[in-house]
């Protein structure tokens, strides 16, 4: 007779490994609160933790389903042709919240890439990215500049990857595009850093025009 097979553990879920976001959009326009109530409304929030404060609205849930909410409000507001601009704030590993405590376990549940469908609406981001790395990983220090640095290829692979501008990346591209880099870096980071935290300022119809650098292999971020 075989003995029983061992009990497996449950899974974690986007909860317990404390994935997130906070976002602020911003519509240049007389109209600007229809604008954003109706981007809100038209948002699929299935699966997830959605809530709106006269700050920012949070958003909980997976990494796929997170990133595809987020990226259907801008898209929303943004399609009258106003200038819209965006904050967002992306974090994983920090379940306590309050009191940021880790959950053991965490780097083995290691989320895909989330894949967002385009847009067709260009954007332009300031992305800043910080693996929040206390320990280090077995066997080797903390770092935070190598995957910093690793994060900043990957953009430059993927296309969006503009310049490295005084405490921040600048990306472009379609909208999609741009929060997929986003995601891809907090995302990668997060298979081996517990905690790790990723901002980005987005700009869409902007009356200012990115101007390509001369030298395009800074990785500042």
């Amino acid at each position: 007779m075989s003995s029983p097979s061992p009990l497996t553990p449950p899974a974690l879920t986007p909860q317990d490994l404390g994935v997130g976001a906070r976002f602020t959009v911003a519509v240049m326009d007389g109209d600007f609160a229809a604008i954003l109530l109706a981007a809100l409304a038209g948002a699929d929030a299935t699966g997830l933790e959605v809530e709106t404060d006269p700050v920012s609205t949070l958003v909980r849930g997976s990494e796929q389903r997170v990133l595809e909410y987020i990226a259907a409000v801008i898209a929303g507001a943004a399609r009258g042709g106003q200038h819209v601009t965006a904050s967002l704030l992306l974090s994983r590993g920090c379940p306590g919240e309050v009191t940021c405590s880790t959950t053991p376990g965490l780097l083995a549940e290691a989320a895909p890439v989330p894949v967002l469908a385009p847009t067709g609406i260009r954007a332009s981001a300031h992305w800043s990215l910080y693996p929040l790395d206390d320990t280090g990983r077995p066997g080797e220090a903390p770092d935070h500049l190598r995957d910093i640095y690793a994060a900043i290829d990957h953009a430059k692979e993927l296309g969006t990857y503009v310049r490295g501008e005084h405490y921040a990346t600048l990306l472009e591209g379609d909208l999609a595009d741009v929060l997929g880099t986003v995601a891809a870096g907090w995302v990668l980071v997060g298979r081996s850093v517990q905690h790790v935290t990723s901002h980005a300022t987005l700009s869409i119809a902007s009356p200012t025009t990115v101007v390509a650098a001369s030298v395009t292999d800074s990785k500042a971020v």
